[in-house]
């Protein structure tokens, strides 16, 4: 199976009935694609009364990826409100069960920052992820190259593949150092593909954080680099039972439309979606 859809569900225009009210956009968005990923858990790890919810306003088949919280992950540059470690997986556990249990947790995306590079310690954290989050499928990204280099790349995927963890590929723009290559294999039954486009003049930092947030993921695909993305989505279904892939392109809503052109292409068309509203002259 091959799994198409969005990072968030509240900014894609296109998706939602017009006008649309922000508490139906993820009924809306459920009505286009199959599984998002849920982004605002990288921020705050969301309450058990709003995973409910999520989970009643989607389809039985709908999926979420739940994006690992970002004291977990190294990102969080202020105080952490958990008073310990140990808390905080509890806190992230207990919010993604329920996901888990009413069938809809497809990953659990563990994204590391651009300064967690390829040495001991780091992988000895991956070790204690792994175990923090033993009972969850994990999936891991990258975004220091230095796990794709010549002398770690084949070490990278085998311990992914030996501590059962899945890898995720990106396609992102080639900036040197705080960019990876898109390497195209899965290290298990699952594999995740997060498209961020390929802005190389806004991928980096310059120092303004709000304006770079706006152009980092500036950037629409053309038909021809989604035609590449096509060929590397069929060579990951080749390996792996599950393929999901998730556009991360929309600082001016380019995501929805290039994932939809992608789903034509590969001659998709999704079951068990949300009914959409139609029209008034559209129907029986």
């Amino acid at each position: 199976m091959i799994y198409i859809g969005l990072t968030g569900w509240s900014d894609h225009p296109s998706l939602y009935r017009s006008p649309s009210a922000s508490r139906d956009k993820l009924f809306d968005y459920s009505g286009h694609f199959p599984i998002v990923e849920l982004d605002t858990s990288f921020y705050s790890i969301p309450s058990v009364a709003n995973v409910q919810k999520w989970i009643t306003e989607t389809p039985d088949h709908f999926q979420f990826v739940v994006k690992a919280y970002q004291g977990m992950t190294g990102h969080l540059r202020e105080e952490n409100p958990y008073e310990s470690a140990k808390k905080m997986f509890e806190a992230f556990r207990e919010s993604i069960h329920i996901f888990q249990e009413a069938g809809k947790l497809a990953l659990v995306l563990v994204q590391f920052p651009p300064w967690f590079d390829c040495q001991q310690k780091n992988v000895q954290y991956i070790r204690y992820i792994k175990q923090q989050l033993a009972n969850f499928p994990v999936a891991i990204e990258f975004r220091n190259r230095t796990w794709y280099s010549e002398d770690f790349m084949e070490g990278t995927l085998n311990f992914l593949r030996e501590q059962q963890l899945f890898h995720t590929v990106c396609d992102e723009p080639q900036a040197g150092e705080g960019s990876v290559p898109l390497v195209p294999i899965p290290t298990g039954d699952r594999v995740l593909l997060r498209i961020h486009g390929r802005n190389i003049h806004g991928w980096h930092n310059p120092g303004n954080n709000e304006q770079w947030r706006k152009v980092r993921f500036l950037y629409n695909y053309t038909d021809e680099e989604l035609i590449g993305l096509k060929k590397v989505v069929e060579k990951l279904q080749n390996t792996a039972k599950e393929v999901y892939v998730l556009f991360n392109n929309n600082s001016d809503h380019h995501a929805a439309g290039n994932a939809k052109t992608l789903q034509k292409m590969l001659g998709i068309e999704y079951q068990y979606l949300s009914p959409k509203q139609l029209d008034l002259f559209e129907g029986d």
